[in-house]
């Protein structure tokens, strides 16, 4: 269901939202940039203010060197863009003072910088600096992993579903979690109504909405064959 990659995060996420040509320090602050703006923000908003700020200018030393009034002019109308706004500035200030105009390049000292959380860490690791150091979980991949029963028991938040995935999902599968989950939830798994009649999980996810015209066809039941030696029970 996420092979054709057209869902919106795919073409406006952060990883499509960053200049591929401008140097390394530069294209993994915009990286940076874009998850901060796209909390509680639809990736088409980010996307649009993210294209707004390459276009005025979107480097450390760019950021510290507008005024409040002319960033907030250019990333509005993202949620909550008054607070983002002061994020972006005392980022941009905290970058150019410790760590030479770049992003750090820790979980850690990611978590250093105002507005960003453990969901933009671990993205930003994965995206800007090519690492795996955990799963990105946002609302998407909290609410479809609850969904699809990837949680022995409720989590209260992302955070506590990070773990919680983490516990049992084999690393080299982590970094896929998020867009895959992200997408799914933005073409089907919807927050509400999701469409369960066109979902190919809708005859094993525990919280789907079951179709009135039952289970599969038994010819598309693959039974495995018995065990050598003995004989096959009659059904």
């Amino acid at each position: 269901m996420r092979s054709s990659r057209d869902a919106p995060v795919d073409t406006m996420g952060a990883a499509a939202c960053c200049d591929s040509g401008a140097p390394a320090p530069v294209r993994r602050f915009q990286v940076l940039a874009s998850l901060m703006l796209s909390s509680q923000t639809k990736d088409q908003v980010t996307a649009a203010a993210m294209q707004r700020l390459r276009a005025h200018g979107c480097t450390v030393e760019k950021i510290l060197g507008t005024d409040d009034g002319t960033l907030g002019t250019l990333i509005h109308p993202v949620g909550f863009w008054r607070r983002k706004v002061r994020y972006l500035k005392q980022t941009a200030a905290v970058l150019q003072e410790e760590f030479g105009g770049d992003i750090p390049g820790t979980v850690e000292g990611l978590l250093r910088l105002p507005g960003v959380g453990p969901k933009m860490a671990h993205l930003a690791m994965s995206i800007a600096w090519d690492q795996v150091s955990g799963i990105g979980v946002d609302t998407h991949v909290h609410r479809i992993s609850g969904r699809l029963g990837w949680v022995q028991k409720a989590t209260k938040d992302p955070e506590g579903t990070r773990k919680a995935l983490e516990d049992w999902l084999p690393r080299e599968l982590w970094s896929q979690i998020n867009w895959l989950l992200v997408g799914f939830g933005q073409q089907v798994c919807h927050p509400v109504n999701p469409l369960c009649s066109a979902c190919l999980n809708r005859y094993s996810c525990p919280s789907a909405e079951k179709p009135e015209d039952g289970p599969p066809p038994a010819a598309s039941i693959k039974t495995p064959p018995p065990p050598p030696g003995t004989a096959a029970q009659e059904t």
